[in-house]
């Protein structure tokens, strides 16, 4: 009946398995009053302490959510900033059970697509490199680009930490007479900074980098920039599918609820505007 500590953890909502991974090298786990190490397996009777707190383990499972943020450029994919610049949780509903989990990272420059989940183990099925989980981004570069550059991204450049490619490379039509090009790229992989850092090795400069697909869900193209809106059952299920868990049976979401129509987008849009409002007012004060 023994569990790997760090899926105990991320069952209980307290974040990814790897973010949990991260606590327990951190000496921030103790286990029957011992501190943890990784890959130590724990019993269900087990003491779990975090912080020095001791986690009161939840016998009621909670309903699987997943949220769809449209993420604006200038916001980190932290918790909390030291410096007090805006992150992505800030504006996220509050939830009973557990708390949200970033479903990846985008960079302080990046926007579109993020997803956020109260389900530690689809979290981390669908960052984990093994399960192939398909990005699309659309990226905006400067200059033209040859053949043989998009050959090269395609078959593989050897970057700091590995070999990596797109899946597939669009260009979009350029409907100006700018020199900007507009491209839609997928890749398979989440590593630091990996779509631009393909492009620099090429030396090509990245202007505007946009996530719009992760998996099956796409970015909703009415979704303001700052706003988030909960997925419908179907399309939660959509992604547990994708890595192998079983069905959610239960949802949280009112379906008449979900079409993002006038007066909804209207409040959204209030919303976002005031808390930006308030996040300068406030670094103002600084």
């Amino acid at each position: 009946m023994s569990e790997k500590l760090q899926k105990v953890l991320a069952n209980q909502g307290l974040g990814s398995r790897r973010e949990m991974e991260r606590w327990i090298e951190q000496g921030r786990v103790s286990v029957n009053g011992s501190v943890a190490t990784l890959g130590d397996r724990v019993e269900p009777e087990a003491q779990i302490r975090v912080d020095g707190h001791l986690l009161s383990r939840q016998t009621e499972k909670p309903v699987c959510r997943v949220l769809m943020y449209n993420k604006p450029e200038g916001e980190l994919c932290s918790r909390h900033d030291p410096e007090g610049r805006p992150t992505v949780f800030e504006r996220l509903p509050a939830i009973r059970l557990g708390r949200w989990i970033a479903v990846g990272r985008l960079d302080i420059n990046t926007s579109g697509l993020l997803l956020f989940t109260n389900d530690g183990e689809l979290a981390n099925r669908l960052m984990h490199p093994k399960n192939e989980v398909e990005r699309e981004y659309a990226v905006r570069v400067f200059g033209e680009v040859s053949k043989p550059t998009l050959a090269n991204l395609q078959k593989g450049v050897e970057l700091d930490d590995g070999v990596a490619r797109f899946t597939s490379i669009r260009q979009r039509p350029n409907d100006d007479e700018s020199m900007n090009q507009w491209f839609n790229v997928t890749l398979q992989e989440g590593k630091n900074r990996e779509v631009r850092r393909l492009w620099e090795s090429q030396n090509v400069q990245v202007s505007r980098l946009i996530r719009v697909r992760y998996g099956p869900v796409e970015l909703q193209k009415r979704l303001p920039v700052g706003a988030w809106v909960e997925l419908e059952l179907s399309d939660v299920n959509a992604l547990r599918r994708l890595v192998q868990l079983d069905d959610e049976t239960q949802s949280l979401v009112d379906v008449r609820q979900t079409k993002l129509d006038h007066a909804r987008l209207s409040r959204m849009r209030r919303s976002v505007k005031k808390h930006r409002a308030r996040k300068e007012a406030q670094a103002k004060k600084r």
